[in-house]
């Protein structure tokens, strides 16, 4: 993601910066909090977010789940200005996270046999949506979803750079995204590589869209609804992005160690974005998924199967299944994925040698080579170490 943002934080360097502070206020109590409990094997958490803190990162959180245990803790500020502490109730930034509930989304629908994963993408647009997208008659659904399309990425074109200077609040709508690349070639022939697109998950939104009427709709009901998930928040809730207990965003503009509240620019560039990105929720809320996405309780098996059908990158390692990321951390394979914008970073990710879950963040941008990142990586990897050997 960071190298996908590279040009939008170029063009929001050119931008004035103007503090945008959450209303002061105590953070909500999350609907269904939980007990939260220290184990011993991983009784080195506390000390390492402490770590992370003193090294620059704002804010930090971290939810874990397992057969030995769980644990839910923070350190640092939610909003330096105010000095509230983070808590594990602060609503977090998934970032591209959100492409995995669509990818689930996406999922669902296919099973109720209205939607086959190998037929191609103009099936199931709008006829003139289509026509702007060249090969969308050789790009299948499941391409789309493993980022094997071909398909130009908007955040890398001129136009859209140009846009965002020339109307810096423009509020975008997904079909804008897609006339960026209108009439653009194929970066490559369909199915042929691995290449990570933000474009193939708006399109794929645009065709949730098409199909089920509201994208973000269809999620609410068969995702954080069927699930519980009332600290989990999409485009279609009235009071998008305008929570009291959302985090506040922060960078490092000029990558000197020195950071800035970046939340204006993070809630406008959040809530433009469509199907992958966009989703708000708690630590808790993320594992909750999490979990009943690889139990079952939201796919079949078989559906399940195909999502961990890996694509290998160029190094010919396995890299990406259907909105699943693949990952190692301290040598230990997880399915999940991660997520980063102008004022946050996160992780959700599953270790299924250790039937372990857990999610991060941080309140700080990932999008910029800060030396906070460099000195936060090695504290990092010791909590990865930490739980794996938990």
């Amino acid at each position: 993601m960071r190298k996908l943002l590279s040009i939008v934080v170029m063009v929001w360097l050119l931008l004035p910066i103007h503090f945008s502070i959450a209303q002061e206020e105590s953070v909500l109590l999350c609907d269904h909090a939980v007990e939260t409990t220290v184990q011993d094997n991983f009784g080195g958490l506390e000390e390492k977010m402490k770590q992370l803190v003193a090294a620059g990162v704002p804010g930090f959180v971290i939810g874990v789940e397992s057969s030995k245990g769980s644990y839910y803790g923070a350190a640092g500020l939610a909003q330096i200005e105010n000095r509230v502490p983070m808590g594990i109730c602060h609503l977090q930034y998934l970032q591209s996270i959100s492409k995995l509930y669509l990818a689930v989304s996406i999922l669902q629908f296919h099973e109720t046999g209205a939607l086959d994963l190998d037929l191609p993408i103009s099936n199931y647009l709008p006829s003139e949506l289509a026509a702007w997208v060249e090969g969308s008659d050789r790009m299948t659904v499941r391409m789309l979803l493993n980022h094997t399309s071909g398909i130009p990425e908007y955040n890398y074109l001129a136009n859209y750079v140009s846009l965002l200077l020339q109307s810096p609040e423009h509020e975008f709508i997904p079909e804008d995204y897609i006339e960026l690349i209108k009439g653009k070639e194929l970066d490559f022939e369909p199915g042929s590589k691995y290449s990570y697109r933000n474009s193939g998950y708006v399109l794929l939104a645009l065709m949730m869209d098409f199909l089920t009427g509201d994208h973000a709709q269809y999620m609410q009901e068969h995702i954080f609804d069927q699930l519980g998930l009332e600290n989990t928040f999409y485009r279609n809730d009235s009071n998008y992005l305008t929570y009291p207990n959302l985090v506040n965003g922060y960078w490092d503009r000029f990558s000197n160690g020195i950071i800035e509240n970046s939340s204006r620019l993070q809630i406008a560039n959040v809530s433009r974005l469509v199907g992958d990105d966009g989703i708000v929720t708690t630590p808790r809320d993320a594992i909750i998924f999490l979990q009943a996405l690889m139990k079952g309780r939201l796919i079949s098996e078989e559906s399940l199967s195909e999502m961990k059908n890996w694509v290998s990158d160029s190094n010919g390692n396995p890299a990406y299944g259907l909105g699943l990321d693949y990952s190692e951390f301290a040598g230990e394979k997880a399915f999940g994925h991660s997520g980063g914008g102008l004022g946050a970073g996160s992780q959700l990710y599953y270790f299924p040698e250790k039937d372990l879950y857990f999610f991060m963040a941080i309140n700080l941008a990932t999008v910029t080579d800060s030396p906070i990142h460099q000195d936060a990586e090695p504290i990092l990897n010791e909590i990865y170490k930490l739980l794996i050997k938990g």
